[in-house]
């Protein structure tokens, strides 16, 4: 029987309606869309509000800054993975091949994100959450220690953004198996 995965409870209640989800989505896609085009340090919370048709107050109403709009559209995706796995694979073996692939495929959904927040040299924003992914939801499943379920999320963001910045040349299977080979079975649930 496949474990549940407890939701992200950071997410407040008044953040969870459809409409509100609906409007932090499109401020996050508005922060993206002023990231493609201008440097991350120069968009203001008024050319943010503006891009999303929404007031400042409504922003503030929302998010402290830009980057808790980009923390916040980060978290949304990290939930729907756990969501996903939670229905699909489960994660009593989140280190083999199926799941690796499966994140692979799942994050390559959301390249351009990713790629944007790694422009703009925005990596820790990534890290942070996949760490806090391990830390709140592995770690209590897994008893290693949490500085190896660090070095596979890091190394798991890391093969995944050269992969992508590289053109994805290589198949997946491929970056399953560097994966792999970097982190052999480590992260097999001890019985």
């Amino acid at each position: 029987m496949k474990p549940q995965i407890p939701l992200m409870k950071h997410i407040s209640e008044k953040r969870k309606s459809k409409k509100s989800r609906m409007t932090r989505q499109n401020i996050g896609e508005a922060v993206l869309s002023l990231m493609r085009v201008r440097n991350y340090e120069e968009i203001t919370v008024s050319d943010i509000a503006k891009k999303a048709h929404v007031s400042r107050m409504t922003f503030y109403h929302y998010f402290d800054s830009k980057t808790d709009a980009l923390n916040n559209y980060l978290y949304e995706i990290i939930e729907s993975y756990l969501e996903e796995c939670s229905r699909t694979l489960g994660i009593e073996r989140f280190g083999d091949a199926a799941h690796v692939r499966h994140a692979l495929l799942f994050l390559d959904q959301y390249t351009d994100f990713f790629l944007i927040l790694a422009h703009a040299n925005l990596h820790s924003l990534m890290l942070n959450a996949l760490n806090d992914y391990m830390q709140k939801y592995l770690a209590p499943i897994y008893p290693r220690s949490i500085y190896e379920l660090y070095f596979y999320a890091g190394a798991l963001l890391n093969v995944f953004l050269k992969w992508e910045e590289n053109g994805k040349k290589e198949p997946v299977e491929e970056m399953v198996q560097v994966i792999l080979n970097c982190c052999p079975s480590q992260f097999e649930k001890k019985k």
